[in-house]
């Protein structure tokens, strides 16, 4: 332990794909994380290898990565590593992504706008067990709350189902891509059906879109 009470060492991902942020937000994790070690990827496919060859203390993921759509690249790394906190970084400041990141189950969303050492400030909050986001104007808040409710709801694998859906994926798409069988999806969604209060996967789409639908760049 430091001599603060926060614990030593440990290590830490940095997924982005741009290798001066990735730099930069190193850097972060290093100030902020006391004798941690920072390995990197650059995209989600790296970064589930690094997760599943050891545990992470806290993973910094990029919003934009090559291989993913939308929130499925946070959802499948909360299924490789749930009890590791994982903080969505962002050049995209929308209130609705900062909605979703919260429903989804992210430890915090941060802009990569933010100065090295505000960032570092806010990595050791999340460190320390809080979640992070920031402010959200009250009528968007308002708005997205019900449905961020109901996500809420949702377990890991149901929302990794959900964003497949959205991504226009077959059940059988689905299935090998989140490696379960058939059946299983069904049966995920038909749990979503009923925890978003719809009846079919056109209602569940159109529920959930202003949350996971996929965002441009």
């Amino acid at each position: 332990m430091a001599e603060d009470g926060r614990r030593l060492g440990g290590r830490a991902l940095v997924a982005d794909d741009h290798p001066l942020t990735r730099e930069g937000l190193a850097m972060a994790a290093r100030a902020a994380l006391p004798g941690v070690s920072v390995v990197a990827a650059g995209s989600i496919a790296e970064a589930r290898a690094l997760t599943q060859r050891s545990p992470m203390r806290m993973i910094l993921l990029d919003f934009h990565l090559p291989d993913a759509r939308g929130f499925s690249g946070l959802l499948t790394l909360q299924m490789d590593a749930p009890t590791t906190p994982i903080v969505v970084v962002s050049a995209s400041e929308e209130s609705r992504l900062v909605e979703a990141a919260r429903a989804v189950g992210a430890a915090g969303y941060l802009f990569k706008s933010l100065p090295l050492d505000d960032l570092a400030e806010r990595l050791r909050r999340v460190d320390g067990g809080q979640r992070i986001f920031p402010p959200v104007a009250p009528a968007d808040a308002a708005g997205l709350a019900d449905l961020r409710a109901r996500l809420a709801s949702l377990s890991n694998a149901q929302r990794a189902v959900l964003v497949a859906l959205a991504d226009g994926r077959a059940n059988k798409q689905i299935a090998r891509d989140l490696g379960v069988t058939e059946a299983t999806v069904k049966a995920h969604l038909t749990a979503i059906f009923r925890k978003l209060g719809v009846a079919n996967r056109a209602q569940a789409l159109l529920a959930a879109r202003p949350l996971i639908g996929r965002a441009e760049p």
